[in-house]
């Protein structure tokens, strides 16, 4: 199946029935009085979480989405018949959008949480509802309310408790693969992931954690190179970042260069990206020489400045991935524990959460707009080589469509 992470949609409610005009009309009761019923309600749109979908591809197929409108009433005091709600499954982590107001309308994050993202209209009022003591024969009606039109914009994000950052074939896609479950491709040339991964970590039955593998950085990737710019945003989720480093590349490059990159990347696409909580792992140990394994850790620490936690591990051979675990399970439960016990430090992490959300739709934007705006001006281009062609010529060349 095709991952879909973000996705447009166009949706309308359903509008409420119309009231009926109707005088009820039966053998000995000429004046038998108004018995016109109420429309029926029109049906809402409701998105759901379900851990059942994991992509938001249908949605890009599909893109309108209409629920019935509820029918008129009737005759005999009769209430016409409700439409239908119209219920529509997202993947858990999808937050939902109003596109062009930016408004955040909902965040789904378990399973089974639901929102009404477009609300039906109500029915309109038969002319039963206008009668009194001085109107006995009120020949008045309401038409229905219009349902509520939207055009929402879902993003999913993976529910991850740690992230795996890193240029491609650093090692990410075999560390998540030694320490869960999860099998995402590895081979022994160099490749990039398309798409992320999730692992489950089990450190005993009652202590596991979710890990994710995003596609790898490249230099240039908060300008819009490469894939992971893409998938940044997936990280917003996660309470730990790792940052995997090749400290034996196979075009011998430098590995503290390599690391700067990604910090670069991290500062330009969000600021707050870059100030969370980043673990450096050194990848790929066993290529070194063990007496020169600690003076390339000292190494590195000194040319990057590294103030936070070092490992240095081999993730195909499962060398020191075990002690990386067991010190993210236990900083992951401080950290929960903390939130419980103290409000302030919740709250704060709650609120750098939306920050690095807002921040990572601000860039995607950004690059969008820039995308449209280049995919313009090669139109335009076009458009006036096409002009001085038939001046040239004189000769209506095909019409030429850019696409994507």
């Amino acid at each position: 199946m095709k991952f879909v992470d973000e996705a447009v949609i166009h949706v309308e409610a359903g509008s409420g029935g119309n009231g009926c005009l109707s005088f009820r009309r039966e053998k000995f009761e000429p004046m038998g009085g108004p018995d016109g019923g109420n429309g029926g309600r029109g049906g809402s749109i409701i998105v759901r979480a379900e851990s059942a979908v994991n992509t938001l591809v249908d949605f890009r197929y599909t893109r309108r989405h209409r629920a019935k409108r509820g029918e008129g009433g009737r005759g005999g005091n009769c209430t016409g018949r409700s439409g239908d709600d119209l219920w529509l499954s997202v993947p858990i982590g999808t937050t939902i959008i109003s596109e062009g107001t930016e408004e955040v309308l909902a965040d789904l994050v378990e399973e089974g949480q639901e929102v009404i993202v477009a609300k039906g209209g109500h029915g309109g009022a038969g002319n039963a509802m206008f009668k009194s003591s001085t109107n006995r024969s009120p020949r008045k009606t309401t038409n229905g309310v219009e349902g509520e039109i939207r055009e929402l914009r879902f993003e999913l994000k993976v529910l991850a408790d740690v992230g795996l950052l890193g240029l491609p074939n650093a090692g990410k896609s075999t560390f998540i693969r030694s320490v869960s479950a999860a099998k995402p491709k590895v081979a022994d040339y160099p490749f990039t992931t398309l798409i992320p991964n999730l692992g489950v970590v089990a450190i005993s039955r009652h202590q596991q954690f979710v890990i994710a593998d995003i596609p790898g950085l490249i230099e240039g990737a908060a300008e819009g190179a490469g894939l992971g710019i893409r998938f940044l945003k997936h990280l917003a989720r996660t309470r730990l970042l790792l940052h995997l480093v090749d400290v034996a590349p196979m075009d011998g490059s430098d590995p503290a260069e390599s690391a700067r990159v990604i910090m670069r990347e991290l500062e330009k696409f969000s600021p707050a990206l870059a100030g969370q909580e980043r673990w450096l792992v050194l990848n790929k140990i066993d290529m070194v020489p063990e007496e020169e394994r600690e003076a390339l850790r000292q190494r590195m620490v000194d040319e990057l400045n590294w103030k936070g936690p070092v490992f240095v591990v081999s993730a195909i051979s499962h060398q020191g991935t075990d002690d990386v675990c067991k010190e993210i399970m236990k900083y992951i439960e401080e950290c929960a524990f903390r939130c419980e016990e103290d409000v302030e430090f919740a709250e704060k992490e709650e609120q750098h959460r939306i920050t690095l959300e807002e921040e990572a739709r601000a860039k995607m934007r950004e690059l969008a707009e820039q995308k449209a705006l280049r995919r313009e001006q090669r139109k335009l281009s076009q458009e006036e080589g096409d002009d001085e062609d038939d001046d040239d010529d004189d000769f209506d060349g095909p019409e030429v469509f850019y696409v994507e």
